[in-house]
């Protein structure tokens, strides 16, 4: 189980812990991805924490994604931040591409 943090994130924001970067991996359909591609931004990761919504038209929207999602985003659409000593991305939930399942 998840850690609870010490961080709340507000309006539509979310919080990412990023997969861990590895080596070189071989798909299940024996595609080869480098370790070179695992140098870029990764852009998956696990949400740990989500914001209340965002308003509009005075209606409070609330998010799609929730705590333990594993999600994927726009590689430049967030922010690095430390919380308690460790890294996560602050991103919007519109940065968020898909859930995976």
């Amino acid at each position: 189980m998840a850690k609870k943090l010490s961080f709340s994130p507000l309006g539509d924001r979310i919080v990412v812990k990023p997969a861990p970067k590895g080596g070189e991996k071989t798909l299940a359909s024996g595609i080869i991805i480098p370790e070179t591609v695992d140098k870029e931004r990764p852009a998956q990761g696990t949400v740990v924490a989500v914001g209340p919504g965002k308003y509009e038209n005075g209606t409070r929207i609330p998010l799609q994604v929730k705590t333990g999602d594993v999600v994927i985003f726009s590689k430049y659409g967030y922010d690095e931040v430390k919380i308690e000593g460790e890294e996560y991305y602050l991103l919007s939930e519109s940065n968020v591409l898909g859930i995976i399942n």
